[in-house]
């Protein structure tokens, strides 16, 4: 960092007072962890900063903004494209990372249709509450990450894996920042009246749930994507159905990448299917899979499948072997332990896996891995052997016996095709559900066990809703710099998480610059629901957004590839203030 922390002392005992000493961690190696994206980025900062209550939470930002220090807040910090930490050195002023994953509380409200969920609220632990009342949260487990936050996916727009309810989305929004004049603001779009306008009397009811449902004001906005169950299914469009700088879904804290500090979200809740029931489809023609997805988005009168996930044969393979010990352990303890397993894995890296000859956190739990039994079952397996790409489609209630017949019919009449399908066990479905899961963690693992020899890159594509040849073929002086490909993602929203394996010494970098180009040519929208990051160019909407709302540029500055400077560089807003 180019900012000495001594003239920062002040600011930082200030910090001190307000969470507590050991919740202000100043020491670079002790917050690590904070400060280094899962996959990807990693920057200097001067403390990181984990607040208890929303209180402590906006009077750290308030800090902040009077002593002129960025702020970077995240949450369980699973983001895949750099977008929760520091990145590099070259900010204009200091940086603070608040880790907000200590305030994990949530209400649910409205009838129980809804929900408000404070910064730190979790997937796996929100999910596990609705479920007792028979109600599913927007997304389950996290498409790509296990343990993200319900706030970082609106933050990000995230689409998750459930079709029918497209990506995080809200116009009802608790948070606080710096309007264009420098003002430190704090704005309550919740729909609820507290009582009171005092930011700190609203903060502390909401931290305790001291609201009711007779405190709600303002039923009229949207808290989730209402519209996306019609736009999914136009199989026909040439364009994709959903994508980070999609204008439409940008509102507030939604999209907003780490630009407002955001307190609270309000969010609609959803009926919980009273029966599922999952087909593991496997197919060497991807015509086949194409027919599958064209037919569960139009053919049965206007109902839609849960989930459709897809899994390449090669991806299959990686996440076999490199991620066998992240299903082992969701299968036998669920994702509750999840947080806790990251954070003793980053103490034993930047203790114990520092001394010389003892090898890292990746390589012990690999190794160990092999020890571990082979959860995948037998058919699963028999349909690896004989098929390139699976889709994991499940259907729910009323919609289950129609598909089987679908199905059935179509793969035992008329001309021959080169696929199958099974009618999953429970089992079978918990099994293939959290295989796929752990694929998305397979290539980093595969990289820290293999440090010298390769290198990853990861791109999070949209493609055109009517895109029938949507398995990648990259030009042969592409391949050649590959070792490997993870292709999986969600199927029916043409959604994709494409991961590649890059020879060393080449730059992953680069060579993922020449994979965008080839998704360019092809209509493609990049990213689809990681976020820009630091890896992707925000387009004019995204950037648009950012400035809305962040006209200081004093909240996670350069996401987007944007400038870092303050006032987004401009030193002649019109305000009357010199920001250079």
């Amino acid at each position: 960092m180019n900012f000495d922390k001594k003239d920062y002392a002040d600011f930082l005992r200030k910090v001190e007072d307000v969470v507590g000493k050991s919740h202000c961690i100043t020491d670079a190696a002790e917050n690590a962890r904070f400060r280094k994206g899962i996959r990807y980025g990693e920057g200097d900062t001067l403390a990181v900063v984990r607040p208890k209550t929303l209180v402590e939470y906006y009077k750290v930002v308030k800090l902040a903004a009077e002593n002129n220090v960025i702020v970077i807040s995240q949450a369980a910090n699973t983001g895949l494209t750099g977008g929760s930490t520091p990145f590099g050195d070259d900010y204009d002023r200091p940086n603070i990372v608040i880790n907000t994953l200590r305030i994990d509380n949530f209400k649910i409200i409205n009838n129980q249709t809804q929900v408000v969920c404070l910064s730190g609220a979790t997937l796996y632990k929100l999910e596990d509450e609705l479920a007792k009342i028979g109600r599913e949260p927007h997304s389950v487990i996290g498409s790509s990450c296990i343990g993200a936050s319900v706030i970082g996916g609106v933050c990000n727009n995230s689409g998750g894996s459930l079709v029918q309810r497209g990506p995080s989305f809200t116009e009802y929004a608790c948070y606080a920042r710096i309007n264009e004049k420098g003002e430190f603001e704090f704005v309550n779009n919740l729909g609820i009246d507290f009582g009171s306008n005092d930011p700190e009397v609203i903060l502390e009811k909401l931290q305790n749930g001291d609201y009711s449902d007779s405190n709600i004001v303002d039923n009229s906005k949207r808290a989730s994507s209402t519209d996306y169950k019609e736009k999914v299914v136009l199989v026909d469009e040439d364009t994709p159905a959903r994508y980070n700088n999609d204008p439409e879904r940008l509102k507030e804290a939604s999209g907003s990448a780490g630009h407002l500090a955001v307190f609270a979200v309000r969010l609609d809740t959803f009926a919980k299917p009273k029966k599922t029931q999952m087909f593991y489809i496997g197919a060497n023609d991807i015509n086949v899979l194409t027919d599958v997805r064209r037919a569960a988005l139009t053919e049965f009168d206007g109902r839609l499948p849960i989930s459709g996930e897809y899994i390449h044969r090669e991806a299959y393979d990686i996440g076999k072997k490199y991620g066998k010990d992240t299903l082992f352990v969701i299968d036998k303890f669920g994702t509750k332990y999840i947080p806790k397993l990251y954070a003793l894995k980053a103490f034993y890296d930047r203790t114990i896996g520092k001394i010389p000859g003892i090898p890292n956190s990746d390589r012990l739990l690999q190794g160990l891995s092999a020890l571990l039994p082979n959860l995948l079952t037998k058919n699963m397996e028999e349909y690896h052997k004989l098929y390139e790409h699976h889709l994991l489609l499940v259907v729910g209630d009323d919609m289950i016996d129609d598909m089987e017949k679908w199905l059935t019919n179509y793969f035992t009449t008329g001309d021959k095709k080169d696929g199958n399908y099974f009618k999953c066990t429970p089992h079978e479905a918990k099994i293939a559900g959290l295989h796929r899961f752990s694929i998305a963690g397979a290539a980093i693992r595969y990289r820290e066990c293999h440090p010298k020899e390769v290198g990853i890159c990861a791109i999070d594509v949209a493609l055109r809703r009517n895109d029938d040849q949507w398995f990648e073929h990259l030009p042969a002086e592409i391949e050649a710099k590959l070792a490997g490909k993870l292709y999986y993602g969600h199927f029916l929203c043409h959604v994709f998480h494409q991961d590649y394996i890059i020879k060393k010494p080449l730059d992953p970098l680069a060579v993922e610059e020449e994979i965008l180009e080839t998704l360019k040519a092809r209509g493609a929208q990049y990213p689809a629901e990681h976020n820009v990051g630091h890896l992707y160019h925000a387009q004019d909407p995204l950037v648009n957004h950012y400035k809305n709302i962040d006209p200081t540029n004093s909240f996670n500055p350069g996401v987007g590839k944007t400038t870092k400077l303050k006032y987004w560089g401009n030193s002649s807003c019109g305000c009357g203030h010199d920001h250079k």
